[in-house]
């Protein structure tokens, strides 16, 4: 698959570019920045990759599939750009600034019968890979609660405006993991923190339950304001529970530089000091950590594209995201439990 990276900013020079080029069956086929620094960046980086100034001068140069990661205002517009030239995408999250407009852009992607998938890479994280084996092993017998929490001390990186706030940035991430843990959601209640920030009001913390049509109920929370780190997942069942503090592996090593095309088979792995624990009536075990790899995820993508396998996130499944964010927010705004049609 040759594959087009749209955006040379953080997101794109940190989790897509080291992972596009560490996937097989991809091919980094150009990047698009107009930004001179970034340019520069991605020149050093990736000096055999075409620079554009334009997703039209990229699409013009010929590509499979384009990765949407610029800022979340601009992605409808770019969105329905490479839809229309035929061409599958992948946008970040949030894909859309609410599901009504992502279910346009869904809409858009299957008349044009292109594939459209979101950047939910968080389900290729460390931790929640070592959770899913877990809850697959069937251990803890039937699950009754989910906690995941995941703080910053990074105040200054909330973005503010509609399509801002930590809710929709880091909370389309938790809130996803909770829904391909254990499935749609039949109601949701929250609160989020706010901040007045100079470019407006704009939530910088959240605790969101939702109730899941299984049964379950997930409690995902995060803050950027609190002068807190920590990072925490939970599960309870009727037989015993999972609790781990693993660091967000990947995440740490793209930003100190390090990149997984150089040991693939290496890379994404907590080191033991920090596995999480199995407790049941037999006792307490420490579970190895398995393998956390972004570059699945753009692996996965290129055999959905040849019509060889699955999808890694369909569009629909992200739209769903983000009825339970614009629940979220009702809920907060009314201070009530908003449900969410079947």
């Amino acid at each position: 698959m040759k594959l087009g990276l749209v955006g040379f900013g953080f997101g794109g020079r940190i989790f897509h570019a080291p992972f596009i080029t560490a996937a097989d069956g991809v091919d980094l086929a150009g990047i698009v920045t107009r930004s001179p620094v970034r340019r520069a960046e991605a020149a050093e980086e990736y000096p055999e990759v075409p620079l554009y100034g334009s997703l039209t001068e990229l699409l013009a140069a010929g590509v499979d599939a384009v990765v949407i990661t610029t800022p979340p205002e601009t992605r409808r517009e770019l969105v329905l750009e490479a839809i229309a030239a035929g061409v599958h995408v992948v946008a970040d999250k949030p894909f859309a600034p609410n599901a009504e407009v992502a279910r346009e852009l869904v809409k858009a992607a299957a008349d044009a019968g292109v594939i459209l998938n979101v950047f939910h890479n968080r389900r290729w994280d460390t931790d929640i890979r070592t959770l899913r084996s877990v809850l697959d092993s069937g251990e803890v017998g039937q699950v009754a609660r989910f906690e995941s929490r995941f703080d910053f001390d990074q105040p200054e990186t909330l973005e503010a405006g509609p399509a801002g706030g930590l809710l929709r940035d880091l909370g389309s991430h938790l809130v996803d993991q909770a829904l391909w843990l254990f499935g749609p959601a039949a109601s949701v209640y929250a609160t989020l923190d706010w901040a007045d920030l100079d470019a407006g009001r704009t939530d910088s913390g959240f605790f969101v339950t939702i109730t899941h049509r299984s049964g379950v109920r997930s409690h995902v929370s995060a803050t950027k304001s609190n002068r807190l780190v920590a990072r925490e997942m939970r599960l309870l069942g009727s037989d015993g529970s999972y609790v781990s503090q693993q660091s967000d592996v990947q995440a740490d090593a793209a930003i100190a530089g390090a990149r997984p095309v150089n040991d693939p088979a290496a890379w994404g792995y907590e080191d033991e000091s920090r596995w999480g624990t199995l407790t049941t009536a037999a006792g307490q075990v420490r579970v190895p950590s398995e393998q956390g790899a972004y570059h699945a995820y753009y692996e996965q993508l290129a055999l959905a594209g040849a019509g060889k396998g699955p999808q890694p996130v369909p569009g629909s499944e992200a739209v769903h995201t983000l009825e339970v964010l614009d629940a979220a927010r009702l809920s907060d705004a009314e201070s009530r439990s908003v449900d969410i049609a079947g």
